[in-house]
């Protein structure tokens, strides 16, 4: 269950208020009312659910104290009887039970520095006087550590093994965890650049993963004390074992190595090293997605691939008998199953879709009974009609390359000579975005913008080839895959050309900036989300436990170390064309990045300034790559929101509560007092 653990389980907006919110400048988008922003980006009232692995409880995010904390029932209790299980004053990244249920495991930083210690509570546990929540115990007590769960045991519930990067910054050495007593153990000592261990069924380490100098990857067999090389990939392939077969013979890899271009599942011998091909893609179009496996029998329950949507393959009977038992039951929407017990008879499944918000049902597998738990935004269901379809779309950039994306419409308006923003994922190389309920796309489409939603080459799940094709890019043929599409809407009539704007965070910060340098006459206005300004910098800045990704990194936009790296570097970094930017920039920035610091912004406001261009600059003292917290994350959509109908005429809710509107006027940056030195203290 531990696979529970992701960033994406936080939920993390503002309490809910009105549905529906007049305005007098609604006439462009007839009959589709402006809907208030809090209902995408507020606390939604519950989500994240899970069933204990007994199925006798049921734990959720919901806000305490404004803040998406954990809470726990019985299952039959209503939802009102619940008991607040933590207390944390910033949203966590994700949480989980232990095997047993005995007691649920979270994570969290110290105002986004992504420095990470593990968390265990027993939810059986009584708050002590004069406390509303139990105790929580930090397993990991460790400052400037970020800890990572590496296998957890079946056999033995109370055991964990974590990655702790306490001795060196750059490398996890392997503990194993007792969680009831917290003990910590060191179980191997990683001074060889190993960056992964692997568990068979049987908690036994069998394999580990190492990362030279050039970025090649090498997957070891562990022979006791030797580790014996058995399969090795450059910096431009990937292998990734997915698990072990039922006998502990074989592990699953998964590996675009040679002339594969498609991720590809094998069968890998790590005693013989014979591979035995599985399964690629049916319709030879994208990467080896997902692989599902039974913790009871061993065997593989589905397989999947991502393209414009999901396509799943099923391995085991009676798992397609009940996903399609629920097709059925909730016609034209997604099926995704949240959490289950350990034997697979009840499950928390999602219901969801692009237009449509979410649902949680309890699932009875053997007696076919459908129990709807809860809706984590009630009110956004009540106006869904309002809400916009995502439809896939597929353009040619300036190479040829065939770049698929996304576009939503605002819904009530003819779709022609609209404004436009361009919304560009992050990453680069791996990410990308796909089908469903996109928040953000649908705040903006409500507000009357077309929305564009690129998976340029770089992006994941479409091939080596493709994924490839964005190194030594950055600013160039990346561009154009975003450039391409913004031209492709002007053909169609679509958009209107000029009122576009583009907008994204991290890589997506990047390439709003490279957009209004290199391309200055395509953008009316952009919004930079923790964007790097210099390449320079973000490469003298990365985090030491990024140490073994850093050839990976040159190999994306080149090694500083050489002359032609350096030419590359600065020709690719937007800084050094800040005398080309023009039009209006808001930039958004948390003061403790650890990926992109906050000299990156500093740097292009302080190069825009000085040059009389208009730029606006929100910064935050309490947040890191991203804003986590739901005041700051409501003032900088407000913000944002306020700042493109100013630029491209679009709708705009003009209040917001007070608190916000507090935290927005304590954000705001006065330009003209950023300074160079502070900059270089980044």
């Amino acid at each position: 269950m531990l696979h529970a653990l992701k960033n994406n389980l936080m939920a993390i907006p503002l309490a809910l208020g009105l549905a529906l919110f007049a305005d007098s400048e609604s006439s462009a988008q007839a009959g589709t009312p402006l809907l208030d922003r809090e209902l995408f980006f507020g606390n939604p009232q519950i989500s994240g659910g899970q069933l204990s692995p007994d199925g006798k409880f049921i734990s959720f995010m919901k806000p305490y104290q404004g803040i998406m904390n954990v809470w726990v029932k019985e299952f039959a209790e209503p939802f009102d009887k619940a008991r607040p299980l933590t207390d944390s004053k910033r949203p966590l990244y994700g949480y989980t039970w232990t095997e047993d249920g005995k007691y649920i495991l979270f994570v969290k930083d110290s105002d986004g520095d992504e420095n990470i210690n593990l968390f265990a509570v027993d939810p059986a546990a009584k708050p002590e006087a004069g406390k509303e929540t139990p105790e929580s115990r930090n397993l990991t007590p460790m400052k400037d550590v970020t800890a990572r769960i590496m296998h957890a045991s079946q056999k033995n519930p109370d055991l964990l093994w974590v990655g702790l990067n306490d001795r060196d910054k750059a490398w996890h050495d392997l503990y194993r965890l007792q969680i009831s007593t917290g003990e910590l153990t060191l179980v191997y000592q990683n001074e060889d650049r190993i960056t992964g261990y692997e568990f068979d069924w049987d908690d036994n380490l069998r394999l580990l993963s190492r990362t030279d100098p050039a970025g090649n990857e090498t997957l070891l067999r562990k022979d006791g004390d030797t580790l014996v090389p058995i399969y090795e990939t450059s910096v431009t392939e990937s292998a990734g074992v997915h698990g072990w077969d039922s006998k502990n013979e074989n592990f699953y890899l998964v590996t675009n190595k040679g002339d594969l271009d498609l991720k590809t599942l094998y069968k890998m011998n790590p005693e013989t090293k014979a591979l035995t091909l599985q399964e690629s893609d049916p319709e030879n179009r994208v990467d080896f997605g997902g692989l599902r496996m039974d913790r009871n029998t061993r065997e593989i329950i589905s397989t999947s691939y991502t393209e414009d949507k999901t396509r799943y393959y099923w391995r085991d009977k009676t798992w397609e008998a009940n996903y399609k038992f629920l097709q059925q039951q909730f016609p034209g929407r997604e099926i995704a199953f949240q959490s289950s017990t350990n034997d697979y008879t009840k499950f928390l499944i999602a219901v969801h879709g692009d237009k449509y918000a979410a649902e949680a049902w309890y699932f009875d597998a053997q007696q076919r009974e459908l129990i709807h738990q809860y809706t984590p935004r009630p009110e956004l269901k009540e106006v869904e009609q309002h809400l916009a379809p995502m439809i896939p779309i597929r353009y040619s950039s300036s190479d040829g390359l065939e770049i698929p994306g996304y576009l939503t419409l605002p819904p009530g308006v003819e779709g022609q000579n609209l404004p436009v923003v361009v919304l560009v994922h992050g990453g680069p190389k791996g990410p990308r975005d796909s089908w469903g309920f996109d928040a953000l796309a649908q705040f903006l489409a409500n507000r009357g913008y077309a929305v564009l939603q690129p998976n340029f080459r770089a992006s994941g799940g479409y091939g080596k080839k493709f994924l490839n094709a964005g190194d030594l890019q950055w600013g160039k043929l990346m561009q154009d895959d975003i450039t391409w599409g913004v031209k492709y809407l002007i053909e169609k009539g679509i958009a209107d050309k000029n009122r576009v704007a583009i907008m994204g965070g991290s890589y997506g910060g990047y390439a709003t900036l490279a957009g209004l340098a290199y391309t200055p006459e395509l953008y009316a206005c952009g919004v930079d989300i923790v964007g790097p300004s210099n390449i320079f910098t973000l490469l003298d800045s990365i985090p030491p436990y990024w140490e073994a990704g850093r050839a990976f990194l040159y190999g994306m936009v080149g090694d500083p170390n050489t002359e032609e790296g350096q030419k590359r570097i600065r020709e690719a970094s937007p800084l050094f064309s800040a005398d080309k930017i023009s039009k209006p920039l808001l930039i958004v920035q948390g003061a403790n990045d650890p990926r992109v610091k906050q000299a990156e912004a500093d740097q292009i406001v302080i190069a825009l300034r000085d040059r009389g261009h208009k730029v606006s600059y929100l910064l935050a003292d309490d947040e890191g790559h991203g804003f986590a917290k739901p005041v700051n994350r409501m003032a900088m959509y407000a913000e944002i929101e306020a700042f493109l109908a100013d630029q491209i005429g679009g709708r705009y809710q003009k209040e917001m509560p007070d608190d916000v509107a507090t935290r927005l006027e304590e954000l705001r940056v006065n330009v003209n007092k950023v300074t160079y030195e502070a900059a270089k203290e980044q």
